[in-house]
């Protein structure tokens, strides 16, 4: 019986031994003295010792300026004054290894008291891939928050000079209500679509801020998208903007030249699918023998992409987004299709102006502008646009270009 009971002490003992040896942190023993009485080998390894190097010195020998110093004070003041600073407590403390480099980590203390004396265990867990990571976000966060600040800078510049040109265009108008009204829609479209994702950019930026003191990278992954979403709403609404400004000072121009229309409308696929809602899929299709086409094709990318961009903003979640070319001896069409929301028949015939937006339309981002720079673009290039749509079974946009052989410029 007392045999079974020293082999069972025995093999207890192997098992806290081969526990300790293999534990992930490293473990530390020392003495009242401060001398190190053990050292597993996690510990070892994070210090970069042999046992046999720490074994028997001050544990002061792994720790850098000035604690090293103060180590043994420290002891002597918890002896005297049982005043706890991290037995039984725990905090992030900073170690030096056997190169001399200084690594973070977080120490807990416990006091043991074994055969008539007191042992002081102390459990290391390397801090370094966390504050690498804190580190790291930090420094994200803080370029983040300057590309904020340089966005917002740029935005008032832009809103700035958006004011001034539309100053100067109001002087050509020729009925002083028209241009109220549309300097009172202006206004309060800007506003509102401008004060939405700013205020969204400020949430998530505080948010990134919050989140990087848990590291917790999946909200931090989210928020930035938000920001990443947010600052993207802001360049359409200001290139949509910028387009009407120089569509209204007469400054664009049609350069037509010869280009084929498929390789085109696969790279907008491609540019667009990348920027479709959770399974949304643009079904590209051509018909015709020929895909030479004679246009502006910075015009008539800039149209395709407003309408497959409205029809993928205005659709649900895993639909299809048809997108069709056709060119003939005497036509170019394009076709944008979606089954999305459809536009109300009543809003169908205001359509096409700037700042109008069907009624149905609800929290979802726009300036109202995109169909309107379709529209003119397309009359530039000498085509027309046509439409038809059923509310809550979609909208189709057709875009036609006719043939011109008197000047040879295609459609």
């Amino acid at each position: 019986m007392l045999n079974k009971g020293y082999q069972k002490q025995m093999d207890d003992a192997k098992l806290l031994k081969a526990v300790i040896e293999n534990a992930i942190d490293g473990i530390i023993t020392i003495g009242s003295n401060g001398v190190i009485e053990t050292i597993n080998p996690s510990a070892c390894r994070l210090f970069g010792y042999e046992p046999s190097e720490v074994i028997g010195n001050n544990i002061s020998m792994l720790m850098p300026s000035p604690d090293s110093e103060l180590h043994d004070m420290y002891m002597e003041r918890y002896h005297r004054t049982g005043e706890q600073h991290i037995i039984g407590i725990g905090r992030e403390v900073k170690g030096k290894r056997k190169d001399g480099s200084v690594f973070p980590f977080k120490l807990g203390v416990s006091e043991v008291k074994f055969s008539d004396r007191v042992v002081y265990a102390g459990f290391v867990h390397d801090l370094s891939r966390e504050v690498e990571a804190e580190e790291r976000l930090r420094s994200y966060t803080s370029k983040l928050e300057d590309l904020v600040e340089e966005r917002t800078h740029s935005l008032r510049r832009t809103v700035k000079a958006l004011q001034n040109a539309k100053e100067e265009v109001s002087i050509s108008l020729e009925k002083e209500k028209e241009l109220n009204q549309l300097k009172s829609r202006f206004v309060s479209m800007a506003s509102h679509e401008f004060r939405t994702p700013l205020s969204s950019i400020q949430l998530s930026a505080s948010l990134v801020e919050k989140y990087s003191e848990q590291v917790n990278s999946k909200n931090i992954v989210k928020h930035v998208n938000k920001i990443k979403n947010a600052v993207g709403n802001l360049t359409t609404i200001l290139n949509d903007f910028l387009s009407l400004e120089r569509l209204e000072a007469g400054r664009i121009e049609p350069n037509f030249a010869a280009f084929d229309i498929v390789k085109l409308s696969e790279e907008i696929t491609e540019e667009m699918q990348m920027v479709t809602k959770q399974n949304q899929h643009i079904m590209y299709e051509h018909t015709g023998l020929s895909s030479m086409v004679c246009l502006d094709q910075n015009l008539l990318k800039n149209c395709v992409i407003n309408l497959i961009a409205n029809a993928a903003k205005y659709s649900g979640d895993n639909t299809f987004i048809e997108f069709n070319t056709e060119v003939t001896e005497t036509e170019c069409i394009v076709i944008v299709k979606d089954n999305g929301i459809g536009i109300p028949e009543a809003d169908q015939k205001h359509l096409f102006q700037p700042f109008f937006r069907a009624h149905n339309t609800g929290n979802i981002p726009g300036t109202g502008l995109g169909l309107n720079i379709v529209k003119r673009y397309t009359e530039l290039m000498r085509g027309k646009v046509d439409f038809e749509s059923i509310i809550n079974e979609g909208t189709k946009f057709t875009i036609t270009f006719t043939n011109d052989k008197k000047d040879n410029s295609y459609y």
